[in-house]
């Protein structure tokens, strides 16, 4: 942005620098063109006409440079615009997916939970049919579990023995 904003100005300058030269070129070209209206071969008239001329010449050659200058800064400044639109395409695409993936996070941690409970579920019913067997088992020997720890809280897995 801060470039668009430095290129921005620099065409600004090269705007008014082009506007200068436009008005001093007709100038130029009216003076030229008064001088020739004027009768006489005066030879100083003949040089200030020789010397205007030459004046107009490279004032037409500044103006087409400055013109394909104005171009070419145009053109960056519309490409680089251009490429930020298409970061900030980009940019909002993937948070799109992001928050898509979050909210896919979030559901399969709810249905892993509620998985969690049911098979807690089954299990107490298991130790509570098992408890009327004529041999009393242990809670360790129907049920196996490990919580793996990290930054982000893992599934709760457990292996139910049979």
């Amino acid at each position: 942005e801060v470039q668009v904003e430095e290129l921005q100005r620099l065409l600004a300058g090269m705007e008014k620098e082009h506007r200068g030269l436009l008005l001093k070129m007709k100038e130029g070209e009216a003076e030229l063109a008064r001088l020739r209206s004027v009768e006489g071969d005066k030879l100083a008239q003949q040089d200030r006409s020789a010397q205007l001329e030459k004046e107009v010449a490279t004032l037409r050659e500044k103006i087409h440079h400055l013109d394909d200058m104005l171009k070419s800064q145009q053109r960056k400044v519309r490409q680089m615009i251009e490429q930020l639109q298409n970061s900030k395409a980009v940019i909002q695409a993937k948070d799109s997916v992001i928050q898509e993936l979050k909210e896919r996070v979030a559901y399969l941690e709810a249905e892993n939970l509620e998985m969690h409970d049911r098979i807690e579920h089954l299990i107490e019913k298991q130790v509570s049919r098992g408890g009327h067997s004529s041999r009393a088992r242990s809670k360790s020997e129907y049920v196996s579990s490990k919580r793996l720890t990290g930054s982000k809280p893992l599934p709760l897995i457990r292996v139910v023995e049979t």
